[in-house]
């Protein structure tokens, strides 16, 4: 840099002195224009200023949501007809129930951590109580957050009879456990739907914990939105209500008569809810839509370049390459809440999966299914095709989990579990004990 600098002044000293005159003041004039343009601009050009001032001031344009949307997507519809108490519910002070399942891998500091618990505190909580490293897979385990966004404990069901519970208080972590010793004084709670879900459970003594446990756990069976007057439900719990209120205790067995017919879930020794037959309560779910794999036209890409537009756009999904007329199948067991046509999407099918599972199938050539119907996982719903602003026959298939987009090839798919060996026995033993209790009224 030194060398090149000196160069210059050579080169520039070796210029005739009228030369150096005009080379320098061009200097100074482009110097001051770079810095004080506005003000030289306001100055030489007066009826200028008030434009000056105006676009100094003026914010910058953006572009209306609907201006800027991806065309082949859209945003999932909310569920404007679920009643307010039907969804998840939070205790005074305190946010919703988070709940998450133990898989392979896992490490109980790294999972907090992900969910906005800062790292402090999630190492903290692991290293001070090493055994919740004897999480076991397919276990879950429980936290809540202060209204404020501060970790507040964690529960960790060991066993039907045992819990641990850690206590955040003043920056540490105080455990504590529960046993719960003799099962057959479980109360029974029993209650008729007059109104909503939740309001009619609340009044027969069931927390809002318990209320999220049922909802959960019967919720692929039952549309809680779709429940009637007059349908009756009974519950196990192992605390008695005071004064029309239940503490927090744990519930070993469900019972919900609707439409003439029962569900049923018991709890077993790690923490997840089985019907009657000892199969868990959640329903599978296949990888991919289609009978054959087919390539991957389009990957799953927040900061994809639109082929059309040419905006950055969220793909909220995965574009499958495919001739018009592929069968396209449900991933899951599910109720269809939507089926028609769109500019954009073209024909297209979402389907409900539970309380926490969405899917979405577009640019279809034929539909098979209507709104509101019932489908099974593998069931065949629609043809492909390329309806709508589409660049060539393909399949774009979307995965929602808690409305949010997944990637649909690399997401953890929630799937069917069921209890074997001595568990399954151990299990079906229990549940011909608390079977015959789950009295109606």
């Amino acid at each position: 840099m030194q060398q090149i600098a000196r160069a210059f002044i050579l080169a520039f000293n070796d210029r005739p002195r009228a030369q150096r005159i005009i080379l320098g003041s061009l200097t100074i004039v482009t110097l001051v224009v770079a810095i004080w343009r506005p003000a030289l601009y306001a100055l030489l050009v007066p009826q200028f200023t008030n434009c000056l001032f105006l676009l100094k001031d003026q914010r910058p344009h953006t572009l209306v949501p609907e201006a800027n949307r991806i065309v082949d997507q859209i945003p999932p519809e909310r569920d404007a007809d679920i009643p307010e108490d039907a969804d998840e519910i939070s205790i005074e002070g305190e946010k919703k129930v988070h709940r998450y399942i133990i898989s392979t891998g896992d490490d109980i500091s790294r999972v907090l951590s992900q969910y906005r618990i800062t790292l402090t505190d999630a190492t903290m909580l692991s290293q001070k109580n090493l055994v919740l490293y004897s999480l076991k897979i397919n276990q879950p385990f429980f936290w809540r957050m202060t209204s404020q966004g501060y970790f507040r404990r964690l529960t960790w069901h060991v066993s039907r009879r045992k819990t641990r519970t850690h206590e955040h208080i003043n920056g540490n972590f105080k455990k504590s456990i529960t046993y719960i010793t003799d099962e057959s004084r479980a109360a029974l709670l029993t209650g008729q739907l007059n109104g909503g879900f939740v309001t009619s459970a609340r009044l027969t003594g069931l927390t809002a914990g318990d209320i999220n446990s049922m909802i959960k756990a019967l919720q692929w069976q039952i549309d809680f939105r779709k429940l009637s007057k007059g349908d009756q439900f009974s519950v196990l719990s192992s605390r008695e209500p005071l004064k029309g209120t239940a503490s927090s205790g744990q519930l070993y067995g469900m019972r919900l008569h609707t439409k003439g017919k029962d569900y049923y879930a018991f709890l077993a020794d790690n923490g997840q809810f089985y019907n009657n037959e000892a199969t868990g309560l959640t329903r599978g779910f296949i990888r991919l839509p289609t009978l054959k794999t087919f390539r991957v036209s389009s990957h799953f890409n927040p900061r994809r370049l639109h082929p059309i537009t040419g905006r950055i756009s969220a793909h909220h999904g995965v574009d499958f390459a495919m001739p018009v007329g592929t069968s396209v199948l449900a991933v899951s067991d599910g109720e269809v809440i939507v089926s028609k046509r769109n500019s954009a999407s073209g024909n297209y099918v979402e389907i409900r999966h539970g309380r926490q599972c969405m899917t979405r199938y577009m640019h279809l050539h034929t539909l098979f299914v209507k709104q509101g119907q019932k489908v099974n996982r593998g069931e065949c719903i629609a043809l492909s095709g390329n309806t709508g602003r589409s660049t060539g026959p393909h399949l774009h298939y979307e995965f929602w989990l808690y409305q949010r987009a997944v990637d649909p090839l690399t997401a953890k798919l929630p799937r069917t579990e069921w209890l074997t060996g001595r568990d399954h026995d151990k299990y079906r033993t229990q549940v011909k004990q608390l079977f015959p209790k789950l009295q109606l009224n």
